[in-house]
């Protein structure tokens, strides 16, 4: 049996009865996004390294215990715990950053991956990609305030328009407008400044 070809929740299982390997599969299959994500909310490398640390500890720790529920969404999961470990860092700082202090429940969808899904793309396609999203969060810096904090909790983070509304205090009406803008404004900034964003 290749563990390297079985999906995360036959992982998950033999794990749970014992095979280290299947959590290193695990491990080395979903630490790139798990610490690109600490990082990119963070800001520190090393911060986010320790959150990347106690995101896993307490993967194993629930694995271990037999706590964690198989729905098949092992990679959402573990995304929701390190959200909620950066949410716990930022209240125990008194600095909220731009993230909101709601915490995801365990039931909950938290889809972050699309903006890292790399997955299916060759190396060349994965560079392009890279580059385009660094150009993209190049020019949000341009952006008012109020747009630049719309885009980054909406195509960032992940999170829904009535979330962003609620943990903005505002309607949902605000923010998809403010999204509106900010879509105009970077369309104008990507052809004053010549950017190709698209793979070719």
């Amino acid at each position: 049996m290749v563990l390297s070809k079985l999906d995360d929740s036959k992982l998950v299982k033999l794990y749970q009865d014992g095979n280290e390997k299947a959590f290193e599969i695990l491990l080395k299959r979903h630490q790139n996004r798990v610490f690109s994500y600490a990082l990119m909310m963070v800001k520190n490398d090393d911060l986010a390294h320790d959150v990347f640390q106690d995101t896993f500890t307490k993967v194993i720790l629930t694995l271990k215990k037999g706590k964690y529920n198989d729905e098949g969404k092992f990679l959402p999961w573990v995304m929701r715990i390190c959200h909620n470990l950066i949410i716990d860092h930022f209240r125990k700082s008194s600095k909220m950053s731009f993230i909101g202090q709601r915490k995801f429940q365990d039931n909950e969808e938290f889809n972050i991956f699309d903006i890292l899904r790399l997955d299916d793309k060759t190396v060349e396609e994965e560079m392009i990609t890279a580059q385009i999203f660094e150009d993209v969060k190049h020019l949000v810096e341009f952006l008012p305030e109020d747009q630049k904090e719309i885009v980054k909790l909406r195509h960032f983070i992940g999170m829904s328009f009535k979330d962003i509304a609620d943990s903005k205090e505002i309607s949902i009406n605000t923010a998809l407008g403010r999204m509106r803008y900010a879509l105009i404004n970077l369309r104008k900034l990507i052809k004053e400044k010549d950017l190709e964003l698209t793979l070719v």
